[in-house]
């Protein structure tokens, strides 16, 4: 047994680097735009568990690129890089059950894979997963849950959870009504393009909703808002 411990490591020590290169060698080729070879070098380090490769072959597969696009394949992928903890790849699979494309719309599904990747601190994910308590899809409806996920989100600077963390506040779902704290978050929205946000500072303005009144000002957000 004693003799069998050196050749193990030996076998470690030379797995890890080939499949590693392997991944490296896809990422140089789909760079040149050869997303043939970019695939038939994923799949060698994806068969051997690089969650990265496996990720990116979801990818692959969802978009067509390099191979037919397919999305039962797509999903595969995907699933065995989110079971290694892979948030990107857990943040996918959630969102295809979310959207449902074919067979595969499932709201339980979406809210097991999403909160994973949520307590990573995957922003979208935490977006994603505030919307599924709001609407009770998949999970039991609770406002304060969603308000906490919309919260994370929009900390790290998300303008559409900013936006509904916004809108939270303004009715008073899940938090205390406080026109002062939705004008502030719809602020940041709004400071990041978001045009629903920018007509909400508008408004707020307008009736001096947390802010203090001020036309001049309602007018330069509604304009803003307008353009787009």
């Amino acid at each position: 047994m004693k003799r069998l411990i050196p050749v193990i490591l030996i076998l470690i020590l030379i797995a890890v680097p080939v499949y590693a290169d392997d991944y490296e060698d896809g990422v140089a080729a789909g760079r040149k735009g050869d997303f043939t070879t970019a695939v038939e070098k994923f799949k060698l380090s994806a068969e051997q568990g690089h969650a990265q490769a496996q990720f990116t072959l979801g990818l692959l597969y969802g978009t067509g690129q390099g191979v037919s696009q397919d999305r039962k394949e797509s999903t595969r992928w995907y699933r065995m890089a989110a079971k290694q903890g892979h948030a990107d790849a857990q943040y996918s699979l959630g969102m295809i059950y979310f959207e449902g494309h074919g067979e595969f719309k499932d709201d339980d599904e979406a809210y097991r894979w999403l909160i994973k990747a949520a307590e990573q601190g995957h922003a979208d994910a935490q977006l994603q997963t505030g919307l599924l308590y709001f609407l009770g899809q998949g999970v039991a409806q609770d406002f304060k849950d969603a308000a906490k996920w919309y919260r994370l989100a929009a900390e790290q600077g998300d303008k559409n959870a900013q936006f509904l963390l916004s809108n939270m506040y303004s009715q008073g779902q899940g938090v205390p009504q406080d026109d002062k704290e939705a004008a502030i978050w719809n602020r940041l929205a709004a400071e990041q393009g978001l045009a629903d946000a920018q007509a909400g500072l508008g408004i707020s303005y307008e009736a001096g909703l947390g802010v203090q009144q001020d036309y001049k000002e309602a007018l330069k957000w509604y304009r803003k808002a307008a353009e787009q």
